[in-house]
């Protein structure tokens, strides 16, 4: 891999679309969803036999299926995987060559990374190798690295597996807080990964790891980003080929951006020196760091297109790159440059953008006008671009769109491919150069070229000396040419050693503790009678070869295993949440930063009333598996302790189910500047774990609370609107209820015959329709306001609902007058349904009486505190009656309004509860005196009483307050 690809987010790699046809032997074919019958070909096993095809498509999701007989045959491997997320094995990491990984879908939306044989997955052979979720897109098998992303409330967490062990969590500096990340490259026994921090918007720090991918050091801060054309961030890091550790990057500096290059893995940078003379032959005056060459490092997206730079492992040494020369990096007048002994000196060789590719192994360069110019000639050298030679490889100019070089050792065939106009058919040239070679190379036509750091010969702990064709000798290479001559071990200098992870390099040099970083933490692993690795602070860059010199002193020391007591014990849960759902396997993870792993007792105790307990924390590396049977908010504690010491932590876990029906009981007319109860009954019933969000009237702010019942006045006549939501888990309910608020109204009860019952389905709709019935039957026995009059039909059986008389909006003619036009109107429906007047059709066959079940009428209901002493004599007389009705037949009997409000408990949707307010001057009847909501729902209650006709009992209440005795 010459570079990488920044994309966002997460561990990943581009994902451009893309068709490609090439001799593999085993396909898999995924099919998108929602696509046609017809599938796509889309990967192929990197072992070689018959031919396959590669197409790639931006879906939520994917098929996939697999072929071992070229193509007759397909087995579906998985029917839910992320696109571009999916690989084959790898030769000598994984036991089955027809492994493949991939990120796969479950039903509820979650992601997991799945391995399986590409013909035997079905879900018996399946394997997890992490036992969690993860970030959608995040699966990343390259090299001997497998990354992911898991999904947190909060930071970014990344996991790494190195040679297919169990997965680690990466350790970058503790407060680097990455908001994206990406991985460069994996293939010099490193991660390199470019993170963008919380305080970085267009650029991106360079981390390079140990050799395992865990312990991350910064190598360069603030490297450019540039978007691609297909929306992609590529990062500005180019990484030689043919040298190891050898980079090039473009880094943000003082609001500038420059070119720097290091030959030691990122432990030391330096500007290019800019080239001596123009194409001309005229000195170039570029002192630095004022002046200095700055390199375009942009990968080409059209793969037979070279980028703005270009190297090749068969041509160690030579840079080919567009550039500019001055104080930092410029798009403007810019120009080619190559550098033959790589990156020390530098040369222009054209005044104009190029593609440049490597011929014969790099014994030669050709060179082509960038694409957007058309063009008849290619310009060829033979000496490093000393010299080029102009070729005419067409006679009409042509618009290059790419070059596809087939070397081989007796076939050297370069195709060119473009269009003469923007409208004309694509055109293709083949070129054969291998006669442009008088011969194959021999002994004489090479010479030696040591590799060297601005003189200085070791680079990455060797002297290397590579063997290289003499420039303008017109020889063919060959196939056994032989790039590195001889590598000479240096002796170890401090620049061949990185800062370890936790320490910074300061300004002498030298590298110390972070202010985060206790270097005395010893790893808890780290077990009495056993040995560690004490840091010293640094860490010997990764493959460099050099050998003695300072290695003992800064190499890491053996030493014996302290003994010490338990010292930052950390609790969390596996999926690092704070909630569960009820029934569900809750893990738990213990860790400790200080302390001996093999003697430290670990007791977890979850707040349920039971508790665990471990001889050490070993036992508990897999995590602690437990399951609530209840919803609630549980204190989970654990207790780390040994001979030494102890310490202890706590987490809070809350425990929920989600809300599967929500009912609000609130009266349906209420008086005016009274207080009125409301209540939301949650099935099932919550403890604790429940949030409501009251909104009363016409405020547009709720009212927030943990209890299902609120208290509430309405200070204005008319209609109110009242509406809970109930949120728990992740589900949220919602009910609404309308209330008339009036200064006074008078109330009726209503029964019916027996057949209506045979008919009452119990449900709202079908309560609203024959309330609407009522309504229209009793207003053709009054000549009462239709807006006036409101039924109310309460739940369950026997049917039964409360009438509404209320006075009119326009009170102007006086109060006394409206109620006596209520009592006048009252007492003519009283009337017609002691006689039996007012029935409906239900449906054909079938007629419904509706009766009065009050012997006597009611008073009216009004906000006026002063009543006549007979009045309220008669109203507490009533009361402390029902009183001792209810204490009488608790027990005995089920009342039919209880039953009402236990069928309340199971509706689904909007119910409205008949209720009357009540003056100061009289006792209050709540339903909190009778049964609680959790009684109301218990199935006693579906036993009820046959109706009939008893005594009535009338007061001011806000329950219905008559009941059938």
């Amino acid at each position: 891999m010459e570079r990488g690809e920044a994309e966002p987010a997460r561990w990943r790699h581009t994902s451009l679309s893309k068709v490609m046809i090439g001799p593999l032997p085993a396909a898999l074919l995924h099919q998108p969803k929602g696509a046609s019958k017809e599938p796509f070909l889309t990967e192929v096993s990197p072992e070689p036999t018959p031919m396959a095809a590669v197409y790639y498509t931006p879906l939520n999701f994917i098929k996939l299926y697999s072929s071992m007989d070229f193509g007759r045959k397909w087995q579906l491997i998985h029917e839910h995987v992320t696109p571009n997320r999916f690989y084959w094995s790898v030769s000598g990491l994984d036991k089955e060559p027809d492994l493949v990984h991939m990120e796969a879908h479950t039903p509820d939306g979650s992601v997991q990374y799945v391995t399986c044989r590409a013909q035997m997955c079905t879900e018996a052979n399946r394997n997890y190798p992490f036992p969690g979720y993860i970030d959608i897109s995040s699966l990343v098998v390259q090299d001997d690295y497998i990354f992911i992303q898991v999904p947190t409330s909060g930071r970014a967490t990344y996991y790494v597996s190195y040679k297919r062990d169990s997965f680690i969590q990466t350790k970058l500096p503790k407060y680097s807080l990455p908001k994206d990340l990406h991985i460069v490259s994996t293939d010099e026994k490193q991660v390199f990964a470019a993170v963008q921090e919380w305080n970085q918007n267009d650029t991106y720090n360079l981390y390079l790891s140990d050799t395992r991918g865990i312990y991350f050091t910064l190598a360069m801060e603030n490297v450019k980003t540039t978007r691609g054309i297909g929306g992609n961030q590529m990062l500005d890091l180019y990484e030689v080929a043919g040298i190891k550790g050898m980079l090039i990057a473009n880094k943000r500096q003082d609001n500038q951006v420059k070119t720097f290059i290091t030959y030691n893995k990122g432990r030391d940078w330096r500007l290019l020196q800019a080239p001596a003379t123009d194409l001309d032959g005229n000195d170039i005056h570029c002192i630095m760091p004022f002046c200095s060459l700055h390199l375009q490092l942009q990968m080409s997206e059209n793969p037979y297109l070279s980028g703005t730079i270009s190297t090749k492992s068969s041509a160690p040494g030579v840079i080919v790159a567009t550039g500019n020369i001055g104080a930092e990096l410029s798009y403007n007048n810019v120009g080619m440059f190559i550098s033959s002994d790589a990156g020390n000196n530098w040369r222009q060789i054209f005044d104009e953008e190029h593609n440049v590719w490597f011929l014969d192994k790099g014994g030669a360069l050709v060179a082509v006008k960038q694409p957007s110019v058309p063009t008849r000639h290619l310009w060829v050298s033979f000496d490093e671009g000393r010299q080029w030679t102009q070729h005419s490889f067409s006679s009409v100019p042509l618009f290059v769109d790419g070059v596809l070089v087939e070397a081989g050792a007796e076939n050297q065939i370069m195709t060119f491919f473009g269009h003469f106009s923007h409208r004309s058919e694509w055109q293709l040239i083949k070129i054969d150069y291998k006669s442009i070679f008088s011969r194959k190379c021999t002994e004489e036509d090479y010479q030696t070229w040591h590799l060297h750091n601005q003189g200085e010969p070791c680079v990455m702990g060797q002297k290397q000396i590579y063997m290289k064709r003499r420039p303008g000798n017109y020889c063919m290479l060959g196939k056994d040419y032989s790039r590195i001559l001889s590598a000479e071990s240096c002796i170890c200098r401090a620049h061949d050693f990185n800062c370890d992870y936790g320490y910074e390099r300061r300004g002498d040099g030298n590298c110390r503790p972070a202010f985060w970083f206790n270097p005395s933490t010893v790893s808890r692993s780290c077990s009495q009678g056993q040995n560690y690795l004490n840091s010293t602070g640094y860490r010997k860059v990764v493959l460099n070869n050099c050998t003695k010199g300072v290695k003992d002193m800064y190499t890491a020391r053996k030493q014996q295993c302290p003994n010490r007591p338990p010292k930052g014990l950390l609790l969390s849960t596996k999926d690092d949440k704070l909630t569960a759902n009820l029934g569900s396997n809750v893990t738990f993870l213990v860790h400790l930063d200080e302390g001996d792993s093999l003697r430290t007792n670990i007791q977890l105790d979850f707040g349920d009333g039971t508790a665990v307990s471990y001889s050490n924390l070993s036992w508990t590396e897999e995590g602690i598996k437990h399951i609530y049977k209840s919803a609630g908010i549980f204190r989970v504690t654990a207790l780390a302790e040994n001979n030494l010491g102890y310490d202890t932590t706590t987490l809070f876990l809350h425990v929920t189910c989600p809300v599967e029906h929500v009912q609000l009981l609130a009266p349906f007319v209420v008086i005016r500047n009274k207080e009125v109860n409301i209540t939301a009954l949650v099935l099932p019933s919550h403890s604790r774990t429940v949030t409501y969000f009251w909104w009363l009237g016409n405020n547009t702010e709720p009212v927030i609370s943990l209890d299902g019942s609120i208290s509430h006045t309405f200070p204005n006549e008319g209609m109110h609107t009242i509406t809970v939501q109930v949120a728990a888990a992740n589900t949220i309910l919602q009910d609404t209820k309308t209330i008339a608020v009036k200064e006074f109204f008078k109330s009726l009860l209503l029964s019916f015959s027996p057949n209506l019952d045979e008919f009452n389905p119990d449900i709202p709709e079908w309560r609203q329709d024959v309330g609407r019935v009522i309504k229209k039957a009793l207003l053709q026995v009054s000549d009462f306001p239709e807006e006036q009059l409101l039924v109310a039909v309460f739940p369950g059986v026997p049917t039964a609902a409360e009438l509404f008389l209320l006075p009119h909006k326009n009170q102007s003619e006086g109060k006394k007058k409206s109620e006596e036009e209520l009592e006048q109107v009252s007492d003519i429906i009283v009337s017609a349904l002691n006689q039996n007047l007012v029935e409906f059709e239900l449906k054909p066959g079938v007629r419904v009486i509706v009766y009065n079940t009050q012997l006597t009428l009611a008073p009216l209901v009004d906000s006026n505190p002063r009543h006549s002493s007979s009045a309220m004599l008669m109203l507490l007389s009533v009361v402390f009656v029902g009183l001792a009705v209810f204490l009488i037949y608790k027990f005995k009997r089920k009342i039919p309004w209880i039953n009402i409000y236990a069928e309340v408990n199971q509706e689904k949707e909007q119910e409205m509860i008949g209720s009357v307010g009540q003056g100061d001057s009289t006792p209050k009847i709540t339903l909190s005196e009778f049964s609680t909501s959790k009684e109301l729902m218990e199935k006693e209650l579906d036993a009820r009483v046959k109706r009939g006709v008893g005594n009535a009992c009338e007061s001011t209440r806000e329950i219905p307050n008559c009941t059938s005795v």
